[in-house]
């Protein structure tokens, strides 16, 4: 769930709140009880870091370990660059 940062149009107190994304925005200060929260926009409190998702993060027994470092695939295109012979 995602936090959301509100601050009080009548106090100036400003607080984070953890809510789902369907619930309704709060209204009422915790501090003086007013009803005047106004949601404020905020940068997210995650990064995503890294390269992506990796090979073996969906795939269970014998088929995690199939990422031989690029090797294959370099072996095979360059075995692939026989289709010239081939085409002739």
């Amino acid at each position: 769930m995602p936090f959301y940062e509100y601050q009080c149009g009548a106090c100036g107190h400003d607080f984070e709140a953890m809510q789902k994304m369907s619930d309704d925005p709060l209204t009422d200060c915790p501090e003086c009880g007013k009803p005047s929260l106004k949601k404020m926009i905020s940068a997210p409190g995650f990064r995503l870091k890294g390269g992506g998702w990796y090979e073996t993060d969906f795939k269970s027994g014998s088929k995690k370990n199939l990422h031989d470092g690029g090797k294959g695939s370099e072996s095979k295109s360059s075995g692939s660059g026989g289709g010239d012979s081939a085409s002739k």
